[in-house]
């Protein structure tokens, strides 16, 4: 009977000793956002066992609109959009920081859900489960920066700028041609982006741009009219 016990006693331990102790810190259930940004939801993971694990982050349950795109990024590196899973090996007391989940929020107001599961890769029983809800609110009026008879143009959002941001604008004459150029503080042309007639809105892409600041100076039929300072942070 004793050795029945001491067995059991022993079988109980070995299984405490395999549970993987993890804590998902920071979180947050809710987040608030406006049209047109990028929302970084934080998945920081915290290994307290005494030994380097695999922990798996899943994304299990996802109600984003039809405009909105999700993807998980470790600090600057993201993977597609279409990859629901990230794994991470962390040493014993090793928190992951910079590990998140990227939201783009589109160009429509109201709520979605984004679900997660995390759990070590080799005990998945010892399972933590993530619901966030996101709220994306229409984004208030912003100043305008020039305005003629030809054209109305609004301040680009957001700035200071990580990998993308939009400028919104409005062609009252269709006869003229309009683009931004942006450029170093030598002025040496970096991009040009076309505004077209049909359109109010583009997306200028900085992701190929280093840390700092720049400048954007709207032409109109090839006239510098309008220049303002874009601060790039990484």
């Amino acid at each position: 009977m004793k050795n029945w016990v001491f067995t059991i006693a022993l079988l109980l331990y070995s299984l405490s000793g395999l549970a993987q102790n993890f804590d998902l810190l920071d979180r947050q259930e809710s987040f608030q956002t406006t049209i047109g940004e990028t929302l970084r939801i934080p998945l920081k993971i915290k290994n307290g066992s005494e030994k380097a694990q695999f922990y798996i982050v899943r994304k299990v349950q996802s109600e984003l609109s039809t405009t909105q795109k999700g993807y998980f990024c470790l600090d600057k590196n993201c993977l597609e959009t279409g990859i629901t899973e990230f794994s991470k090996r962390l040493e014993p007391g090793e928190t992951i920081q910079q590990l998140a989940f990227v939201v783009e929020s589109g160009m429509l107001t109201g709520l979605s859900t984004v679900k997660f599961q995390v759990y070590p890769r080799s005990s998945p029983q010892d399972v933590v489960e993530y619901s966030v809800v996101i709220n994306v609110l229409e984004k208030t009026e912003k100043p305008v920066l020039f305005q003629s008879k030809d054209i109305t143009i609004q301040d680009v959002f957001p700035n200071p700028v990580q990998d993308h941001a939009f400028v919104d604008y409005r062609i009252h004459n269709e006869n003229i041609t309009a683009k931004l150029m942006i450029h170093n503080i030598l002025g040496r042309p970096l991009n040009e982006v076309e505004l077209p007639t049909s359109e109010t809105r583009v997306k200028l892409q900085t992701e190929e741009f280093t840390s700092g600041i720049y400048f954007y100076t709207l032409y109109v039929d090839n006239n510098g009219v309008l220049t303002r300072k874009l601060i790039i942070r990484k």
